[in-house]
């Protein structure tokens, strides 16, 4: 189902539904940090890769981070600025900052797919967020040997520092503390993701927060999720709203505002620029 509703009559029922909300749950995808200017391909990707573009030939970041380096030293050289120019650096756009503006005084729960740490950074409570894919900011032993992940700040400092020729000194290359194998990326890609402490945590308080607010009136705002993993927000957010009359669940997704028939008259479809939509809502008023 597509939204026939006009662009703007869209925004003033979102608004309505995010005034009227006992409860708002966040789900979000890398859509909405693209349109937060955390963009891979083109001028950023260029301004930051074109010697590695210039060396191995690939176009965009994401492809960067799957190329074959011959060496670890040159794995970690890419990674190194990867993460940096993608965990470290501030926002670029405003689209966080004007959500945490829609629902800081609201009971709120963020989910999300994204690994770039930007909710907390921006200033969302951490006791709400739940990261499901990992995070850009730690690192796991990549056998792994245990169940626990490392802060990588440091690290990635000096290797960014340290590097020349799109190369990192050997004795910067991150090892496990505890039995000594290389450290890897703790990002979901298959079974030998680390679920540390911390990831448990986060997903207990957010099956806690759905349980606690089940039959309230609940507005389920699903911002830049694709369908590369629909089962983590998209699945759930529409059964949840399927389950619960009271429910709103809304889509904001440049190209792939969509949402089942059965849950139509409970669903908001907004085919647009997040960023703009965001915007669009702090300058709409709506109906207490």
């Amino acid at each position: 189902m597509k939204s026939t509703e006009t662009y703007l009559d869209s925004i003033k029922k979102l608004r309505e539904s995010l005034d009227k909300a006992d409860a708002v749950v966040i789900g979000a995808g890398a859509g909405l940090s693209t349109s937060a200017g955390f963009v891979y391909t083109g001028e950023r990707f260029k301004r930051y890769f074109s010697d590695f573009e210039a060396k191995y030939g690939f176009h965009d970041m994401y492809s960067g981070g799957f190329y074959p380096y011959p060496t670890p030293e040159e794995h970690w050289a890419y990674w190194s600025r990867y993460i940096y120019y993608n965990r470290y650096v501030d926002i670029p756009g405003e689209a966080y900052y004007d959500l945490l503006e829609l629902v800081k005084d609201k009971d709120y729960f963020v989910i999300t797919t994204n690994v770039d740490h930007c909710f907390q950074k921006t200033g969302f409570d951490k006791e709400r967020l739940f990261y499901t894919q990992g995070d850009y900011g730690l690192l796991q032993c990549s056998e792994p040997c245990c169940n626990e992940t490392f802060e990588n700040e440091d690290m990635i400092w000096k290797m960014l520092a340290g590097q020349k020729n799109m190369r990192v000194p050997t004795e910067l290359l991150p090892v496990c503390p505890h039995c000594g194998k290389p450290l890897t990326m703790n990002l979901r890609s298959d079974d030998s993701f680390v679920e540390d402490t911390g990831w448990h945590s986060a997903a207990e308080r957010y099956e806690k927060f759905l349980r606690t607010r089940s039959g309230k009136r609940i507005l389920l705002l699903e911002l830049g999720v694709g369908f590369n993993t629909p089962v983590i927000i998209k699945y759930p957010f529409w059964k949840l709203t399927a389950q619960n009359n009271r429910a709103t669940y809304a889509c904001v997704n440049f190209g792939e505002a969509i949402a089942p028939g059965e849950i139509k008259e409970q669903s908001i479809c907004i085919n647009a620029d997040i960023a703009a939509v965001l915007k669009g809502l702090g300058q709409t008023s709506g109906t207490q």
